[in-house]
């Protein structure tokens, strides 16, 4: 044990050296030859779905089968994260590996807000596209305010990288059925007949059959809007618990794992499933109140405890990751930006600090060392879990002025029932000296502007930035 400190010790010292620069891999990448011969890269988000809301991840009730197949063809992460306890932020950080108050997505963009994904953020589709990819997001976007959505004064999905987008600017409506605000390619879709995620499932399905360049390796992003409200569900998938009283909002689940099932068919059709990552996740935890569950977690969807972050996480690459296989190793959604640039042989920017690492060696079994900590801060959390930090198995949680703090050993306690902070007052000192460090650099980097200032209170929780 106390080697492994002192060893964390030292990583930590290294990263307050080199905290100001941007991260670098100086792993090789295992993708070389034409940019046919690389590996196609599809990023797959559920919305508000929690770590407890499958079957894959021990729910009795709830059948998710196409992510019981990812599980059985690939990995199960059981601490994957997501980057942010809302949607917006943690979105932003899986295009662009960096924590969304870094990148400038620290709220999320429901309503006329001037904060959005600027156009000086590199994007992985963008950095891709370069080197030969062909690029297609179908489903959510959420990277503007509603005045900034389709409208050409600011970034859209062509604008970060996408060749192809069909788009909604935040939940389907005015529901999951028979939605009528998506756009594709900047023209609006009008109604469509059905259920979202089948809908946006099908669009990426037939994007990959029909109206992508079949020589060039190809990035799809795959953002259903199920299990967010408002919640319709189609009667064959309600029909499976049928008498329960949350029949609804697990029959959505299901519905959304179907969408999930229609792209790993169509990717069988075409013939590009050995050669290609699937990764699946969500983008924050759950709506308790609609149905949600975290699995026991501590908190749900806005807080800054595992139930808020601590999300479902699975990965299938034949031949590069184990079928069958578990992680306990902690995973970010940041993480996606290294992971499809060291797979097409890209280089990190060196020109910003880059959050992410790369992890194709935990597709191996083998664990990563972070230059910079795992980190959360989520304006719309309770006051008291405003922000977060993890190394190694050790947690730091603290309030919306960062005066009180709540230290816990998540490996052993990831209910977060005994708080250390009290036990542990070095420990405790340590953790708060680096996050305050770790804060202010972000805090530096990122378009403070946007956030520095505000007043009111949201809907729920109090915030101060």
């Amino acid at each position: 044990m106390k080697q492994t400190m002192m060893r964390m010790a030292t990583i930590v010292s290294i990263w307050l050296l080199s905290v100001a620069a941007s991260a670098q891999t100086d792993q090789a990448s295992p993708a070389g030859g034409s940019s046919a011969n690389k590996p196609n890269i599809v990023v797959l988000l559920a919305d508000d779905m929690g770590w407890g809301d499958s079957g894959t991840y021990g729910h009795e009730l709830i059948q998710t089968p196409n992510m019981d197949r990812l599980a059985e063809e690939g990995m199960k992460f059981t601490q994957c994260y997501s980057a942010c306890g809302v949607c917006s932020p943690s979105r932003s950080a899986i295009l662009t590996g960096r924590t969304p108050y870094r990148n400038g997505v620290w709220r999320h963009l429901s309503g006329n807000h001037e904060a959005h994904l600027r156009a000086s953020e590199i994007t992985y589709p963008k950095l891709l596209k370069g080197v030969g990819y062909e690029t297609c997001h179908v489903g959510k976007w959420h990277l503007l305010a509603k005045p900034q959505f389709n409208n050409p004064e600011y970034p859209q999905p062509g604008d970060h990288g996408y060749d192809y987008w069909m788009y909604t600017q935040n939940n389907a409506s005015p529901s999951h059925e028979n939605p009528d605000n998506f756009f594709r390619n900047g023209e609006p879709v009008g109604e469509l007949k059905g259920y979202s995620a089948p809908l946006v499932a099908a669009e990426a399905a037939s994007w990959m059959k029909e109206k992508r360049n079949p020589e060039k390796p190809f990035v799809l992003s795959v953002w259903f809007h199920e299990p967010h409200m408002p919640i319709a569900t189609d009667s064959r998938f309600m029909q499976l618990y049928n008498g329960h009283e949350n029949s609804k909002y697990m029959g959505n689940i299901s519905q959304m794992d179907h969408g999930l099932g229609i792209v790993l068919d169509a990717l069988d059709e075409i013939g590009a499933t050995n050669n290609t990552l699937v990764y699946f996740s969500s983008d924050n935890g759950p709506v308790s109140q609609y149905g949600g569950t975290s699995g026991g977690l501590r908190g749900g969807k806005r807080s800054d405890h595992e139930g808020g972050i601590r999300v479902p996480g699975l990965a299938r690459w034949p031949g590069h990751i184990a079928a069958g296989s578990t992680s306990d190793i902690p995973i970010i959604g940041t993480d996606i930006f290294a992971t499809a640039l060291d797979m097409a042989g890209v280089p990190l920017p060196t020109d910003r600090t880059i959050d992410s690492v790369s992890l194709l060696p935990v597709f191996e079994g083998k664990p990563v060392e972070r230059r910079i900590p795992l980190f959360w801060r989520t304006h719309v959390s309770h006051p008291n879990d405003r922000v977060a930090m993890r190394i190694g198995d050790w947690k730091i949680v603290g309030n919306d002025t960062m005066t009180e703090f709540q230290l816990y050993e998540i490996q052993k306690d990831w209910k977060e029932e005994n708080d250390l902070a009290a036990k542990m007052p070095e420990k405790t000192e340590e953790m708060k000296q680096i996050l305050f460090k770790l804060w202010k650099q972000i805090e530096t980097e990122g378009p403070n502007e946007w956030w520095e200032g505000q007043k009111g209170a949201p809907k729920r929780g109090t915030l101060n930035y």
